[in-house]
């Protein structure tokens, strides 16, 4: 069988150095880097003035940490305006109403809503969200007074097993688990597996889902929903307050945008073929998102069954088993789907003629994460695509020139790495796309490399 050769599966690493001569646009656009040298940038706002900020994560996969940052970007540099605690990623920027607003994704403690004022005051909207799995919390909008964010799930595919060890969390959290958003029904499915929170070598564990590692269910058992959720899109009030689950079944909703007509949208970045409940081929999804709607996770991928579909039954594997007796609702129509594996993140909606393709969605991709998430034949992601959200039709905006998709440090070149989010600035004249940087992966896990974020800007000649 042939090797895995994911765009993050780099042999030498190099300096990175830019070359805007080593992307391709459409006629008509050009490019420019104005930020370098950051580490771990996540997403980008514009204060009143039409000033521009970027917050840095402060963690990354592969149980980096670091200090989470809201910068200030000018001529005169990079200013920092607050830091936050061991308790990152910082996710998203959001500038409103004289106050920045941040996702905290609270990998260690819980997730946090931040608002932080112009001197770097923080004050913690929410706090204690269940965060602390595989997944953060994400990106935020701002509708009607209300903060809208994305939950992500704390498992792949709703079981805690020995690929949560990897990610670091399982023996911190021996008792954490998803947790729905309203009451389930299980079919009392239990997945064996090695039982990673012993010494004892050979011993096993039986888990069920929604449930902790070693814990059993059985056909019929009922698991309450509470809110805050996991896998779900959430909102509190603008000012703080409690917290409602506004949609739910996302695996990890990671992008969250409105559109020109008022619509909220999410990315959904789908199942990996990892852990003791495995999906194979499912496609990232882009969703317009409908009050009290389930979406289909742990039990569908884009809208299908995935108990029925040969499509996510892994090669050489048996089909992959529902866990729900009975589902909230059929899922919607995708308004269109991603690449497998691409991590299509955060995003934004052209609002102006100016710019161009007005009222589509401009979307990251921050490229596979192989082998960890799957074996890929060819990298998958690293650019910027622009999608139709009326057909589904997507195009491609941004991407490195050669004769291979890729990552720049895998093409050895000076263009992307890895787009995390793009923002459309106050007037829509440009697209800023925030490029994480290069992260290296290995059979061991993720290695991402500091200092190698850079900040695009994208306009129209």
């Amino acid at each position: 069988m042939r090797k895995s050769k994911g765009g993050g599966q780099i042999d030498n690493l190099r300096q990175r150095y830019i070359n805007t001569a080593d992307i391709l646009l459409l006629p008509g656009y050009n490019i420019e880097a104005v930020a370098q040298g950051l580490t771990f940038p996540s997403s980008v706002t514009f204060d009143e003035k039409g000033n521009l900020y970027v917050v840095e994560t402060g963690y990354a996969y592969g149980e980096v940490w670091l200090e989470p940052k809201l910068i200030r970007l000018d001529k005169a540099g990079q200013s920092v305006i607050a830091k936050g605690k061991k308790n990152g990623p910082w996710t998203s920027v959001r500038f409103h109403d004289g106050n920045f607003f941040v996702s905290e994704g609270g990998a260690m403690e819980g997730g946090k809503i931040l608002r932080i004022s112009p001197e770097g005051r923080i004050t913690a909207l929410v706090e204690g969200l269940p965060s602390i799995g595989d997944h953060h919390t994400n990106n935020l909008v701002i509708k009607d007074n209300y903060i809208y964010f994305g939950q992500g799930t704390a498992t792949n595919a709703a079981v805690v097993g020995p690929d949560n060890k990897e990610f670091g969390w399982l023996t911190r959290r021996k008792d954490f688990h998803d947790i729905p958003c309203g009451d389930v029904v299980l079919t009392g499915e239990n997945f064996e597996s090695e039982d990673v929170l012993t010494e004892i070598v050979g011993d096993k564990a039986l888990t069920g889902a929604f449930s902790s590692f070693g814990t059993k269910t059985s056909p019929g058992q009922v698991i309450k929903g509470a809110v805050p959720c996991t896998g779900a899109i959430l909102r509190i009030p603008v000012d703080g307050g409690k917290v409602e689950a506004y949609a739910w079944g996302l695996r990890n909703p990671f992008g969250i945008a409105i559109s020109p007509a008022g619509k909220i949208y999410a990315t959904e970045n789908a199942y990996d073929d990892r852990g003791t409940r495995p999906v194979w081929g499912a496609g990232d999804v882009l969703w317009e998102i409908k009050e009290n709607m389930w979406y289909g996770w742990p039990d569908f991928s884009e809208g299908k069954p995935i108990k029925f579909d040969e499509e996510f039954k892994v090669p050489t594997e048996t089909k992959v088993k529902p866990l729900l007796q009975k589902h909230p609702n059929d899922p919607p129509e995708p308004a269109a789907i991603l690449g497998v594996h691409s991590s299509s993140c955060g995003f934004d909606f052209s609002r102006s003629p100016a710019f161009g393709f007005e009222g589509e969605a401009f979307i990251a991709q921050f490229g596979d994460m192989a082998p960890k998430v799957g074996k890929v034949l060819a990298p998958v992601g690293f650019k910027v695509v622009r999608v139709d959200v009326n057909t589904g039709v997507i195009r491609d905006f941004a991407v490195n020139k050669g004769k291979r998709n890729g990552p720049a440090s895998q093409l050895e070149t000076g263009g992307l790495e890895r787009p995390i989010s793009v923002v459309t600035d106050t007037d829509g004249s440009a697209l800023y796309v925030v490029d994480f940087g290069i992260l290296k992966m290995t059979d061991k896990g993720p290695e991402p490399q500091v200092n190698t974020g850079v900040i695009w800007k994208i306009t129209r000649k």
